[in-house]
């Protein structure tokens, strides 16, 4: 068995508002049940970072990413299956439907834009991800805030 922590990518879906995209996992998921976080996953085989970004982002919205705006961070984490990950998260843009996202059935089960004055609803199940995503959107409006969004 690897040693080396799964990697993952995470996109910070931007509207024209300067709202952040969330979407609350299904009750049923093995890691995070019930809470809300962004669009991301697992990279594939032989995939790069940018590559997992746009797949993960058109399977769990039907969106496609128009811009890649920076980056938001990187974050080491232990899932509840007891695997390390490594994550880097990115703001980004889309094309498609911002009202009206695809997800991914049996995965999520509801979504939201939130401003940077709304997240504290991140804050629920906090004990599942011990306050991750919350620290997450908090930096990635942080970094929207440096490139002058």
């Amino acid at each position: 068995m690897s040693t080396e922590p799964l990697r993952c990518a995470g996109a910070l879906i931007v509207d024209d508002d300067g709202r952040l995209f969330f979407q609350r996992r299904s009750a049923d998921r093995r890691l995070f049940p019930n809470c809300w976080d962004i669009v991301g996953g697992h990279l594939e085989p032989g995939e790069d970072v940018d590559d997992a970004l746009r797949r993960e982002v058109t399977e769990e919205t039907g969106w496609t990413v128009s811009h890649v705006l920076g980056p938001v961070g990187e974050y080491r984490y232990v899932g509840d299956d007891g695997l390390p990950r490594v994550e880097s998260d990115w703001l980004v843009r889309v094309d498609g439907d911002l009202s009206r996202p695809r997800l991914e059935a049996g995965k999520h089960t509801e979504f939201r834009w939130l401003r940077a004055d709304e997240l504290a609803v991140l804050d629920e199940h906090r004990d599942v991800n011990d306050g991750l995503i919350r620290r997450i959107a908090e930096e990635a409006f942080a970094a929207l805030r440096s490139i002058g969004l």
